[in-house]
């Protein structure tokens, strides 16, 4: 195929149904070449046992871009993921150890209990803003709200700031026309945040970023805390949107979200293999001219690993049962070197989030049929735009000032 020819990875018609594509790409081998947006090219991996491969395989494969010739254009959306940056996701060996410790000791400090009861108290508090209507769209009333309401107080981030940092880091993942755009101005609000916890420390996870012994100057700083607050609060939404939407629309709920066998970890588990909220990896390129499980690579290509198409290779059978049994098999987190630092954290919230909304609102309906919900674009995210829902109103005890 030439360029121009190649499947398209973005756009309506991808969002509406990727499965489709995954398996007519699955047909061609196990990697793929593919468009991800107008003039970009790239190699999509789409059988299991070659994501791993590559995400293992740090003598093969590089995360740094910088190497090699930059074949994505200039004003292509996909550079707002792709584009390098002095961060844990695009760089290898010791630097890339550097970064990464940073994040991974200041969420260390992020204790199991005090992350529960920050989602309790933001769940109850949004829950308590649409509860007596009787309906709702748990996207944009819920499941968008309520990580970003617990970023904000691990990072001290303003709520109004919040706001638009959350519509930024949005527009980044869906790549689209004002992604470049985004990242500027998510960059922008982050440098204005790490320049006045400079100046005045808070006991906040910026400033332990600025104060971690790693030493960061300020754009490395920026930067981690760019990527943490992106990738943590965008996929956890996404989790706990894609969860509630499978418990609503899976028969074996009876109608209601708390008749089935399932707990919500179990549902959790089972979204992260059939629909992954970070569909696909950030890049990896190329070390040398090799050949890799029987395809031709050449050195500094471009490769992608979707994880939404490994994991539905690779579901034994598409039974719950096994899944279940498999649970850390999936590659929803990714593997290797470059795996979520963020992954208990990231289930911790999202399990809360979801139980303490489907133990108040226990006969939510979905509004309109599964099938005729609309998915965001991207190749990069699994995103729905709304979850409308009906259900029983409720009208939550008001707090006295006793209490």
């Amino acid at each position: 195929m030439t360029a121009g020819t190649l499947p398209a990875m973005y756009g309506e018609d991808f969002a509406a149904d990727p499965g489709r594509h995954y398996e007519q790409l699955r047909s061609q081998g196990p990697l793929a070449r593919v468009e991800i947006a107008p003039g970009a090219e790239a190699v999509l991996v789409t059988d299991y046992q070659a994501a791993l491969d590559v995400l293992r395989d740090t003598h093969t494969f590089s995360k740094d871009p910088r190497p090699w010739p930059d074949t994505i254009p200039e004003d292509s959306p996909v550079r707002s993921v792709l584009a390098y940056r002095p961060a844990a996701v695009f760089t290898d060996g010791d630097t890339h150890s550097r970064y990464r410790k940073v994040i991974g000791d200041s969420l260390g400090l992020l204790g199991p209990h005090l992350l529960q009861t920050q989602v309790a108290d933001a769940a109850a508090q949004l829950i308590g803003r649409f509860a007596a209507a009787g309906s709702a769209d748990l996207v944009a009333g819920y499941a968008r709200q309520l990580p970003l309401r617990v970023f904000n107080t691990w990072f001290g981030v303003p709520d109004a700031e919040g706001e638009l940092l959350t519509d930024k880091i949005s527009s980044m993942f869906a790549a689209g026309a004002d992604s470049m755009d985004a990242s500027t101005d998510l960059t922008n609000v982050i440098g204005g945040l790490v320049a006045e916890r400079r100046a005045r420390p808070r006991r906040d996870l910026t400033s332990y970023f600025i104060q971690h012994p790693a030493g960061l100057d300020d754009a490395e700083t920026v930067m981690q805390i760019a990527v943490t607050f992106a990738g943590g609060y965008e996929f956890t939404a996404n989790l706990i949107a894609n969860t509630l939407l499978h418990m609503l629309a899976d028969p074996r709920y009876d109608g209601s979200v708390t008749a089935g066998a399932m707990t919500a970890h179990e549902a959790i588990n089972e979204v992260l293999w059939r629909n992954p909220p970070q569909s696909t990896s950030t890049g990896y390129y190329v070390r040398y001219d090799t050949t890799f499980h029987g395809v031709g690579l050449r050195a500094g290509q471009l490769v992608l690993v979707s994880y939404a198409a490994a994991n539905s290779q690779s579901s034994p059978g598409g039974e719950t049962d096994a899944w279940g049994a498999s649970e850390s098999a999936h590659l929803a987190w990714s593997a290797g070197p470059h795996s979520c630092p963020a992954r208990q954290p990231a289930l911790l919230i999202a399990i809360s989030a979801v139980e303490q909304l489907t133990s108040r609102l226990c006969d939510m309906r979905l509004a309109r049929p599964a099938d005729g919900l609309r998915w965001r674009p991207g190749l990069f995210q699994r995103s729905l735009t709304t979850l409308p829902v009906h259900f029983t109103p409720w009208a939550p005890k008001p707090v006295s000032a006793a209490e």
